[in-house]
Parts: C-alpha cells; structure tokens; sequence
C-alpha cells in the first residue's frame, strides 16, 4: 500500500515539476538553485550523471538546505527512454538510497517495476518515500487504459503515462482519458511531441496532477517540452480553469511563432480569461476535430491552411471571399466564421504614412500574404504592379484583382510610391537570393513584411540609401490586433503587443549571436605548440 499520504504530497507539490539535468553534481545543483527560487517542486534526472551513487550525498546536503523543494529522484534506463546504461538492480540501488538522502518521491518506470522479483518494490516502498509508476511511448497514443491496468496493480502514488502526439487530436484522446479517471486524483498525463503542447497546457485542466516544463530553453528532458517560465508567464498555466476560453495558431510549421507570446500577453493585459496556444496543424481535418472537441473558440491561421479552411466556414467577410484566404476563425454556436484581418495588417501602417488612392505600389510574390497585399491596395485605390518568379502565378493574381505584372528588368526603370516584400525571402532560415538590388528601389518607402529578423536584408538595403522603411512586426502586430478585437470584443494593448514582440525578437537576435560566437570558438583551430612557435620566430 502507498506509505506517503497522498494529502501530504498535494500539500507540498507545485503544478508544475522542472525536470534538473546536468552531467555533473555540481552543474546539476547550480541549475536546481536557480530554478527553486521560481519553482520548488524538481525531478532530478539522475540517469544523466555518470555515477549517481557518487552525487547522492551532495544532492541530500542541497535538499536538507531548501526544506522547500519537492523532490522526484529518476534514473530511467536507455531501453525506457533514459540515459543509464547499467541494470535494474543497479537502479533500484540508486533509486533506494535517493529514498533515503531526502528525496520524496521516486520515479520507476512500469517496465521495470514488471521486470521486478516479488518482494523488491515492497523494501523500496518501505523507506518510506512516494512512488511514481510511468509509462512513456515514443511512438503514438496508443490504449491508455490498457496502459493504466497494468500500471494500478503496483498501487503507485501517481500513475505517470505519457503518450506521443502525433496529431493534435491525441491531446484531446488524452485528455478525455484524465477526465475518465475523475476517482483518481493520482494520475498525472501529458503529451509529447510539437502537438502536444496543448495537453502541457490544458492537462491540468483535466485533471493530471501536475506536469512537467524544461527549466529554460535548451534543457528539455522530452520532446515539445516547454520552458518553466514560459508555461506559468505566457501560458499563464496556474490560472487555466473550466472557464478558461482556448484560441490558438494553426499552420505547419509553428513551432517559431511569436503569436503565442503576443496573444497571451493581450489577453493578461485585458484581463481576459483565455489561452492562446500553438497548435501544430499537419491535416485540417485534424484541426477542425479539436475544434470542436476542445473546443476552441478562435483561430489564426498561417500558412498552408489560409486557403484550404474557406470551404469549411459557415460565413466569410467580402474581403476574405475577393482574397480565397482567410486568416481569422471565429467559432460561434458550433459554426465556424471567417475573417481577413492581414489586409488591415497590411494597409494600415501604410496609411499611417501615405495615401493608397492614386498610389503607385510594388508588391513581391504571389502567395497567400502578396494576395492579401495586391486586394487590399487595389481596394484603397492603389495602382498595383506584381513581380514574381513565377510569372503565371503573377499573370493570375493580376487578373484576379484588377492588377499589372512587371518583369525584373523593368523595376529599376520604374518609379513607385511603395515596395512591399510579401515573399519569405529575408526570414530567419529561409535561404534564397535578394529580389531586388539597390538600383531597384525607385520608392518613397520600402515595406517588409518578414518580421523576424527584425533588419532584414530589403530593410538594411533601403536604410543604406536613405529611404524610409515599415517591419514586418508593425503588420503582424497589426493583424494580430485585429484578431484580438475579433476574438474578444475589446480593444487592443497594441503598444505592449508591440512590446513583447520587439523583446522576443531581440532575445532570439541575442541568442543567436551567443551560439554563433560559441561555434566559431569551438571550431577555431589550435594553436601550434610552443616548439613550432620557437621555430618560426627563428626562421
């Protein structure tokens, strides 16, 4: 039977359990220390130390300084997804002794709790720490019941199972599986996997026990793992309850979005009761069944789906049927509704500085945002030019909306009153030439819409010659602020979405330029010894 009351450790444990790696004891206890002080409740990862035995006298010194930590001792085998490469007896040697240097709870894996001779789990259970039975599958979400059943028999302090997603609607399979198990206060589940994000953040919600973030970036024990920081700052996890409405970011891929940390940071301003998340969309039909089963109440779409999800909308506004795209979704009463907000996203900081009726503008690409461009201009009166590499694309676009094609030869011998780079060309990871050169650039103003970097090479160009430019965050910003206002019914923070996305761009900007500087270290050759030295200076 459990020794540890299960009242006992909900007293003491957190919502959220940061898992503490490190190859060392020493750069283990550096990370644990920075992290206690936001987040008491800790997994040391003891697989990843060559010798665990060794580290467990400092780990109980630590533990017997912070009275506060919670602490979960693990040393998952390789053949369960761990870094220990010795046997079960050893691990239980380990686990053991953690039970007795200060450590609450310990994690065992279910196979190796079946692999176990009678008796041994009970010495392990009678030093009278907390016992984690887990389940993790690298591969699927698979029948979680079945997993369940043969996790109950070791009557475990908390039954741990931990599926893969492979598609958003997995989360949804796991949640459902929690909420079944509504007797049972005990169980803890989360997905992993870039779609399972949504179960990290609506676990709890379900009823998991807690659930588990990286302790920053970098440090993630599992896949999709999100920084600690991020789920309780951005996600705003201790706050997500039966009231809590769900929107989110749909394309493939998203993994990079600044939506999320945008739309969450609207929402806290506002105080609104809402979560944004990312939500990894590789099928729309995957997409249109969270929807419903969530459900999730609001939409942005990116790219493939801008076009796709139109034939799935109850209702459209005029501009999203003109353009073919939408990039808003509004659920009302179980009908979706779809809107156009990158065409507001898009015109509006122009107009911030000029006159679209009578304007002579440029617009680079013929994707779904150049739509977006080439409608909304065209809308406001603008005389619209297209260049693209594919000139039937091109040709059609300028058929559709009343627009022109030009070839790149003629760009330099024309004037225009705006640019607008509607292309990935420029956008952090996307490799390709520059469009334009700088005798092209026969322009009062040069708009880009790629928003990360923050200068991107169109950008640099048209400073270097004096010509005012709009980033690309003042139309994703825009855009999203729209979304917003549909989404909610209340006016934009737009100055502190504007904010947080500038901060995150620079962060990123920052640690890019750390990593690069890394890299250039660490290949930098040698240095020839003293002797080669000695004798070039002689020659």
């Amino acid at each position: 039977m459990p020794t540890v009351a299960p009242q006992f450790l909900r007293s003491r444990i957190g919502k959220v359990c940061v898992p503490i790696i490190g190859a060392t004891p020493a750069e283990m206890l550096e990370k644990a220390s920075a992290v206690v002080k936001e987040t008491p409740f800790l997994e040391f990862r003891l697989d990843y130390l060559e010798k665990p035995l060794l580290a467990l006298p400092k780990l109980k010194h630590f533990l017997g300084e912070n009275t506060a930590v919670t602490a979960i001792a693990t040393c998952r085998r390789a053949a369960n997804g761990g870094k220990f490469a010795g046997p079960l007896a050893a691990e239980m040697e380990i686990l053991s002794k953690a039970a007795t240097s200060g450590f609450h709870i310990v994690d065992l894996e279910l196979e190796s709790a079946e692999s176990l001779k009678k008796g041994e789990l009970q010495k392990l259970r009678e030093t009278g720490v907390a016992l984690i039975v887990s389940h993790h599958d690298f591969t699927a979400t698979k029948d979680l019941d079945t997993i369940f059943k043969r996790i109950e028999p070791f009557q475990p302090d908390f039954i741990k199972i931990v599926p893969t997603a492979k598609t958003l609607t997995d989360n949804v399979t796991l949640m459902r599986f929690i909420e079944r198990m509504d007797n049972h206060s005990n169980i803890v589940g989360v997905c992993m996997g870039d779609a399972g994000i949504i179960s990290r953040v609506l676990g709890l919600r379900a009823g998991s026990a807690f659930t588990f973030a990286a302790a920053t970036a970098g440090e993630e024990t599992a896949p999709g793992q999100i920084a600690a920081r991020t789920l309780i700052e951005t996600y705003r996890i201790d706050q997500v309850d039966a009231a809590t409405k769900v929107y989110g970011v749909a394309g493939n891929p998203i993994r990079s979005s600044l939506s999320p940390i945008m739309m969450n940071t609207a929402f806290r301003r506002e105080t609104v009761n809402a979560v944004y998340l990312a939500l990894q969309a590789n099928k729309l039909s995957d997409l249109l069944k969270l929807v419903h089963e969530i459900p999730i109440q609001g939409l942005s779409v990116t790219m493939p789906l801008k076009q796709e999800i139109m034939a799935h909308l109850e209702k459209t506004d005029p501009l999203s049927a003109k353009i073919g795209a939408c990039n808003t979704v509004l659920r009302q009463d179980g009908k979706l509704y779809g809107f156009n907000t990158d065409v507001a996203g898009i015109t509006g900081p122009i107009e911030k500085r000029m006159a679209l009726r009578g304007a002579k503008a440029l617009v680079l690409g013929a994707g779904g945002a150049a739509r977006a461009a080439v409608f909304g201009m065209r809308d406001k009166g603008a005389e619209v030019f297209i260049l693209n590499r594919t000139a039937e694309t091109a040709q059609k676009l300028a058929k559709q909306s009343g627009s022109k094609t030009i070839k790149k030869e003629a760009v330099a011998k024309t004037t225009f009153d705006v640019i607008v780079n509607a292309t990935p060309i420029g956008m952090t990871g996307i490799k390709g030439a520059p469009i334009l050169e700088a005798v092209d650039l026969n322009t009062k103003l040069v708009f880009d819409l790629v928003y990360n970097p923050l200068e991107t090479p169109l950008l640099r160009l048209a400073r270097q010659q004096s010509i005012p430019i709009i980033t690309g965050i003042e139309m994703f910003v825009q855009q999203g602020a729209r979304q917003f206002e549909i989404f909610t019914g209340k006016p934009a923070p737009e100055e502190e979405m504007l904010r947080v996305v500038i901060h995150a761009l620079r962060q990123q900007a920052e640690s890019a330029t750390e990593t690069s500087a890394l890299t250039a270290k660490t290949k930098k050759p040698p240095e020839r010894s003293s002797s080669i030295k000695n004798r070039s200076q002689k020659n």
